[in-house]
């Protein structure tokens, strides 16, 4: 009987710790990635790109693409001109899915407007990482 109430504390415990991690992910990423829309608004590029890990990979027209810096510069290269962004970003319909204690996937709607160019939107989807700085992307795939 003693050996039964110790498994199952266990388990009550494995599946709070389970629950807060995902409860954790889900109230820390979409505030992230509204974050990360309004660095790029403000023209601060390495803000925007801060949720990206070292070496995260970003899925791109010829193929993936790795590491923050490249992302960054693949990103200027294509959105922006004289150091600033063409359009206003946004994102909406923003989901999160936890996988396991340290990872989640989001999904979304991505948004640009303004700027003389025509709107253009699609869709994101993004593995995350929870590191010791935060939730982290190591995956973004958006087309």
């Amino acid at each position: 009987m003693k050996l039964a109430s110790i498994a199952m504390c266990a388990l009550l415990t494995m599946a709070c710790g389970s629950a807060s991690a995902q409860n954790d992910a889900m109230s820390a990423i979409p505030p992230a990635l509204m974050a990360s829309a309004d660095a790029w608004n403000k023209a601060d590029l390495p803000g925007h790109i801060g949720l990206y890990t070292d070496n995260a990979t970003f899925m791109g027209g010829n193929g993936p693409i790795q590491g923050r810096a490249v992302v960054g510069e693949s990103l200027a290269k294509s959105f922006w001109r004289d150091g600033k962004p063409k359009q206003k970003l946004s994102f909406d319909r923003i989901e999160v899915r936890p996988l396991g204690d340290a990872h989640a996937l989001s999904t979304g709607h991505f948004v640009l407007t303004g700027g003389g160019e025509a709107d253009r939107s699609g869709w994101f989807s993004l593995t995350w990482e929870k590191t010791s700085g935060g939730w982290r992307i190591i995956h973004d795939h958006s087309s």
